[in-house]
């Protein structure tokens, strides 16, 4: 044993020396190679493996569901806080002083990326990046609350609001719905349906939350608080969500072939001239119900609360309905009904009325719009496709969403305040989507109305 005065042998202190180095050259080897290793699990697919599963869908079973209440919430955390749009358009237009169609701009950029970007998620999925692409997208979503909680001026909320959660909503939505498309055969427009449900749902909940954290804490803690709750649900919807290892179809980004299809192609335009003017109402009614009805602020946000709810059942009655008849078989005579909704808007004049209307329009819109996932499923044969196919309709209807909005907006301005014009071509718009929905139908089975599709 050494002790004080004593001198360490060469060797000894070569090799301690050597020793040290070598940990020294571990411990930077280790750190050198995280960068390395994030690298290889960003660019890892999640089908690479030559372990293809052959079997057919499981069509139920605990991972299957849990897949579709995962993909509920991805619906919850995204279209859900859409749906919630019309409580921030009244803040927004009595924050900036500005017209409604200036104001909605907001909503409808977020709304628009969000359909529109799925048509990139979808291809990233069937490519094999989804968890990546599902990562992305909730880092993003989470950077543009925590943003717009902090924005001074329409610019900043335009691009936190608008365009972060916009884009980060894009990359979380479709992902996860074309996965549970993958899980089920002959459920699979019920568990489809059920993740449709997740849009009422939120919108439900983030109209509640805003309604009663903007009066009494501000602004920026109403969206942080938001923040928070896709925080807390999108953590386990990262972790639980998992591809199954089917064997995927190279395919290009867009496919362009599928519009030469004249079922694919009139399902489109029909689901463009429908959403076209299916979200008006979401967008503005509470506006029509202080501004020409003259109630109360606060009554005027819980037209939101009432649509959002009632769309809750809207989405859970036909999906268990839809199952027998068949969900395109449902959504053209529900798309209908809205259309012709939209037209007996124009009559309203008091707060019973607005509340009806509120009533029947959440419901049946609802109804109509969670019919839509199931709906391009049930024409989708080929299930190495869904997230491509179902991302190209998605931004398809982005695009009507950015169109119809802000122009509904102008044709407010355009009538002096007033709302005719713009419920006039709500209704007609959504009229011309049904008439597309049905020639889709009859290309797909004929006039036959006991073919379920």
């Amino acid at each position: 044993m050494n002790g004080p005065g004593t001198t360490t042998p060469l060797s000894q202190t070569a090799t301690t020396t050597l020793e040290i180095q070598q940990q020294s050259h571990h411990s930077h080897a280790k750190s050198s190679n995280l960068p390395l290793s994030f690298w290889k699990w960003a660019t890892q697919k999640s089908n690479s493996s030559s372990d293809i599963d052959t079997n057919p869908p499981p069509d139920g079973g605990l991972r299957a569901w849990t897949i579709t209440i995962m993909a509920h919430m991805a619906g919850f955390n995204t279209f859900g806080f859409v749906n919630a749009y019309g409580v921030l358009q009244t803040y927004y237009v009595s924050r900036f002083d500005l017209p409604p169609s200036t104001v909605s701009w907001i909503g409808s950029i977020s709304a628009f990326l969000m359909f529109f970007i799925s048509a990139f998620s979808g291809r990233l999925t069937d490519a094999g990046y989804f968890h990546q692409t599902l990562l992305l997208g909730t880092t993003l979503q989470l950077l543009g609350f925590f943003a717009a909680s902090f924005a001074k001026t329409y610019w900043q909320v335009l691009l936190a609001h608008g365009v972060c959660i916009g884009v980060g909503g894009g990359l979380v939505f479709i992902p996860a719905i074309s996965l549970v498309g993958t899980y089920f055969t002959k459920h699979r427009s019920l568990a489809l349906a059920i993740c449709a449900v997740g849009n009422s749902f939120g919108g439900l909940i983030f109209s509640a939350i805003l309604q009663s954290v903007l009066p009494r804490l501000g602004y920026g803690w109403a969206m942080r608080v938001c923040g928070f709750v896709i925080m807390g649900s999108m953590i386990p919807a990262n972790l639980l969500l998992k591809p199954r290892r089917i064997k995927r179809n190279k395919a290009p980004l867009i496919e362009w072939s599928a519009f030469g299809e004249p079922i694919y192609a009139c399902f489109s335009a029909g689901m463009f001239f429908c959403m076209v003017g299916m979200w008006i109402p979401v967008f503005y009614l509470g506006s029509f119900g202080r501004d020409i009805i003259h109630i109360g602020t606060k009554d005027a946000s819980s037209l939101l609360l009432i649509i959002n709810g009632v769309g809750v059942c809207g989405r859970v009655i036909p999906a268990i309905v839809a199952a027998r008849f068949g969900p395109l078989n449902l959504m053209i005579p529900l798309s209908l009904i809205s259309g012709l909704i939209l037209f007996c808007w124009a009559g309203v004049s008091n707060h019973t009325e607005i509340i009806v209307f509120d009533v029947f329009y959440g419901f049946i819109m609802a109804s109509a719009q969670g019919m839509l996932p199931p709906a391009l499923g049930s024409l989708t044969d080929d299930l190495s496709k869904m997230g491509v196919r179902m991302g190209m309709v998605f931004s398809i209807c982005g695009f009507a969403v950015l169109i119809g909005n802000p122009l509904a907006g102008a044709l407010i301005t355009r009538d002096g305040g007033r709302y005719l014009y713009a419920q006039m071509f709500a209704g007609a718009a959504m009229t011309l989507g049904v008439l597309f929905l049905t020639a889709a139908r009859v290309l797909k089975s004929g006039w036959s109305i006991q073919v379920r599709v």
